[in-house]
């Protein structure tokens, strides 16, 4: 938790690499809802400095795609035992680890969907991704920053805004559904502490590794814990 929550304080991305790890040993059907408990946390400590810079009128476009990939998830949560949500995170995790990690070797030009089909997509599969897993939504929110070529300045504040939105949204949900149980509350009361020493951590390493070396590592962690999840 410290180490990946200090990447996401110094970068804005990489804490996804805990949750796999910590769904080695605490179930998910508790983690899941607690890990999201723990993002609405962390989304508000780092939207204070970045708000300024958050491309709202873009981040707006998401939000009915999000809606909507929220319903079906927490459908789909509330049919599923930890074991298969284990699998599906893992296989998740490692298809986006070993997509991540090939990104940093290749120079070709990716491939850009349209604005409207990006948005669409994005918000739909990252709000059903992040709320049956709990994580793992930024990816498809990403197909829409990268078809839209959000300025790099303005890529992390937005991100941070869009996930929090939807850490939001779905902590509703998982409310309504009656998913915040005791063992919840305490596995969030028990993660909490190192989450705030990660982020106090990230916000004051902000250079130090290059780009490329860290989302070499984050890939790897990213990989590592895939497969750990589908041996399970």
């Amino acid at each position: 938790m410290v180490i990946a929550y200090s990447a996401r304080g110094a970068s804005g991305f990489g804490a996804a690499a805990a949750m796999p790890l910590l769904g080695l040993v605490i179930p998910l059907k508790i983690l899941v809802p607690a890990w999201t408990l723990i993002g609405i946390a962390a989304g508000i400590a780092l939207i204070g400095s970045d708000r300024k810079k958050v491309a709202w009128a873009e981040m707006i476009k998401l939000v009915p795609g999000t809606l909507i990939g929220i319903a079906i998830g927490l459908y789909v949560f509330t049919l599923l035992s930890s074991d298969t949500l284990a699998k599906w995170l893992g296989g998740l995790v490692l298809a986006y680890g070993l997509y991540s990690l090939w990104g940093t070797f290749t120079t070709s030009p990716k491939a850009h969907l349209s604005p409207q089909l990006a948005a669409a997509l994005g918000g739909l599969g990252g709000g059903m991704t992040g709320t049956v897993v709990g994580t793992m939504g930024s990816v498809f929110f990403a197909m829409y920053f990268d078809a839209i070529r959000l300025a790099k300045d303005n890529y992390r504040a937005t991100m941070t805004a869009i996930l929090l939105t939807l850490t939001l949204l779905r902590g509703i949900g998982y409310w309504a559904v009656g998913e915040f149980t005791r063992e919840v509350l305490i596995a969030t009361a028990v993660l909490f502490p190192s989450m705030l020493i990660g982020i106090f951590i990230g916000n004051r390493f902000h250079h130090g590794m290059s780009e490329t070396a860290f989302r070499r590592v984050v890939s790897a962690a990213l990989i590592a814990s895939g497969l750990a999840l589908l041996a399970k």
